[in-house]
C-alpha cells in the first residue's frame, strides 16, 4: 500500500521526535517545509528518508536530523538575524526562515547559490537573502549575527567564524572530535574564552570539511 502525502510526513516528524527533535516550532518548520521541494528531482521518492543524499559540485545534503539538531542547538528567536555558512540547497535556509527574522546564507558554488535561490524564492521566503560567497571571508564585512550555523567540518577554535558572533550570539558547527575523529556538534557562545572551548551537543555524521575560496560550478 502506498502512503499519502500526509502519512509520508507524520512518519518523518514522528522520525525527527524519535532522533531527539522535540521543539514544536521545529517540528512545524520541518512538516511545511519538505525536503523533497530543496533536493533535485531525481531523489524525489527518498528525500523524506533520513539520510545524505548529494545534491552536485561534489556537495551532500545532510541527513535532515542532523540539520534539525544543529538548528535546535541555536535556541532561534523571531526576532534573530541568522548567518549560514554552506548554503547547499537551500533546505536548511528554509527552515531557519520560518523561525527567524532574518537568514543571510553564503555558498562557495556559484551555481549551488543560484539554485538554492530559486527554490527559497519558489517557497515564497522573502527573509533568505543567498549570496555566493567564502564563509572564511564573511567577518572581513563587519556584519555580525545573532546566530551563526555552519555545515562543513571546521578546525576549532575557528576565529573566522567566531568573529560572526555579535554580542550574546551563539555559533553551531561541528567539529572532529578526539580518538578515532568521530564528529560532534559543537556549541560556541559569546564571551566564552578564545582556548577553543564549546559545548558538545553529541554526534554528528555525513559532514565533509569546510572549504575556502569560490567556485562557479565543479
Amino acid at each position: 500500500m502506498i502512503a499519502t502525502e500526509s502519512e509520508e510526513r507524520a512518519q518523518f516528524t514522528l522520525a525527527m521526535r524519535a532522533r531527539g527533535i522535540n521543539d514544536l516550532s521545529l517540528l512545524r518548520a520541518l512538516e511545511r517545509a519538505p525536503r523533497a521541494l530543496f533536493m533535485p528531482p531525481r531523489f524525489a521518492d527518498i528525500s523524506g528518508r533520513d539520510i545524505a543524499l548529494p545534491i552536485g559540485c561534489g556537495q551532500t545534503s545532510l541527513p535532515p536530523s542532523i540539520v534539525a539538531a544543529m538548528i535546535a542547538a541555536l535556541g532561534l528567536q523571531p526576532a534573530h538575524r541568522v548567518c549560514e555558512i554552506g548554503t547547499g540547497t537551500g533546505y536548511c535556509a528554509a527552515l531557519l526562515a520560518q523561525l527567524a527574522n532574518t537568514i543571510v546564507s553564503l555558498e562557495r558554488f556559484q551555481t549551488l547559490a543560484v539554485e538554492a535561490s530559486a527554490r527559497i524564492k519558489a517557497f515564497g521566503l522573502a527573509n533568505v537573502a543567498v549570496h555566493w560567497g567564502d564563509g572564511f571571508e564573511h567577518h572581513l564585512s563587519g556584519e555580525r549575527f545573532d546566530r551563526v550555523l555552519i555545515h562543513g567540518l571546521i578546525e576549532p577554535p575557528g576565529e573566522a567564524f567566531r568573529a560572526l558572533i555579535g554580542r550574546g550570539g551563539v555559533l553551531v558547527a561541528v567539529v572532529a572530535g578526539p580518538g578515532r575523529g568521530e564528529q560532534r556538534i559543537i556549541r560556541l557562545t559569546d564571551g566564552m574564552n578564545r582556548a577553543g572551548e564549546a559545548e558538545d551537543l553529541g554526534p554528528a555524521r555525513g559532514m565533509r570539511p569546510l572549504e575556502h575560496g569560490l567556485a562557479r560550478a565543479l
